[in-house]
């Protein structure tokens, strides 16, 4: 029987994703095969249950070697924390770098994994808009309007979900930005979270709090997601963008300890080096990711509206600096959330 509801659809994809690995394992192939462990955020679910099977049948073509791709998605820095932990991914694509480094610092990936690919090994990029209800009853425009008073905001927590914690930057960022002092950031950021009923653990639980659960005025989250949204429930809601935004970059790394221990950096590498090609870039503009390809853009500029972006380097010195400022423990989003 065919499931006509658009929200459930959304659920048991993210519920049949989940369920394929079971304790952080690739499933079983057949001898024969060779199987690729993708660990990556979110709501780059669907992306990649598009992405994989058309890089399967290239390397097939090109190799006459047989791959199976598996996927497992969470929060970004919960899925950087599993690797660290023992997943055997062999490749990650995350949300920030700040998540990649984690896994360097730990040994698993090399320091210099930014140049082992092209635009500082992000494939595609994207920012954070937002999602409101039909009619837009609060009349959402802007970051200080997240702030006003009676308007619930859902967004992920920063601690543990990338989109979390680009939202926190972006809002701190518009302030600094448009030359507001470090102390208005942190009180506009503050008042922001004071209207956060609920912070999930990932975006695409944030976006099923938001849509399913019916909780929230506006939902903060990827480009890409808000339009998968509009895409699967019609005119329930409307997309907004702010003024200003931050620049996400989807960075992409080999896992080195796994790859050379179970002998697939061959196989490793051409899978994220297949995401920079024609046919890969077309796959990511169509989901709503920025690509790099000026072709694919250029074919679907109508999804990408122009917005003024800034990035974490321009405000934050760094994905090092912001982490360390900003999201350990004892930082200033623990100062920010303890006293909500």
């Amino acid at each position: 029987m065919t499931n006509k509801n658009p929200a459930r659809r959304l659920v048991v994809t993210s519920l049949l994703a989940a369920s394929a690995l079971f304790m952080g394992l690739p499933l079983q192939a057949s001898a024969a095969e060779t199987v690729l462990l993708n660990a990556s955020y979110d709501v780059a679910r669907e992306l990649f249950k598009e992405i994989n099977p058309v890089f399967v049948a290239d390397w097939k073509k090109t190799t006459g070697e047989t791959v199976n791709v598996n996927q497992s998605h969470g929060g970004s820095s919960k899925q950087a924390r599993s690797v660290a932990d023992g997943m055997e991914a062999a490749v990650v694509s995350m949300n920030q770098a700040n998540d990649i480094d984690l896994l360097a610092d730990r040994g698993l990936v090399v320091q210099d994994w930014a140049k082992k690919f092209p635009n500082n090994a992000a494939p595609f990029y994207s920012t954070m808009v937002y999602l409101v209800r039909k009619g837009n009853p609060k009349q959402i425009k802007d970051w200080a309007d997240l702030a006003k008073p009676g308007v619930k905001v859902v967004i992920p927590n920063p601690k543990t979900a990338g989109n979390g914690r680009y939202t926190y930057l972006a809002a701190w960022g518009s302030v600094v930005k448009k030359g507001g002092t470090e102390a208005q950031a942190r009180d506009l950021v503050t008042k922001i979270f004071k209207n956060v009923p609920v912070l999930d653990a990932g975006g695409r639980g944030a976006t099923t709090t938001f849509t399913q659960r019916n909780i929230g005025d506006v939902l903060v989250t990827f480009e890409n997601e808000v339009n998968l949204v509009r895409a699967e429930f019609g005119d329930n809601f409307e997309v907004v963008y702010p003024s200003i935004s931050i620049l996400a970059e989807s960075p992409v790394a080999v896992v080195d300890k796994v790859v050379d221990r179970r002998g697939l950096r061959k196989q490793a590498t051409g899978y994220l080096n297949f995401l920079y090609t024609e046919e890969a870039q077309d796959i990511i503009a169509k989901h709503y990711f920025r690509p790099r390809s000026e072709k694919a853009f250029k074919k679907y500029s109508a999804n990408f509206r122009q917005i003024t972006m800034f990035t974490v380097d321009d405000v934050f010195g760094g994905w090092k600096a912001a982490q360390k400022k900003h999201f350990d423990d004892g930082g200033e989003f623990d100062k920010i959330y303890q006293n909500k």
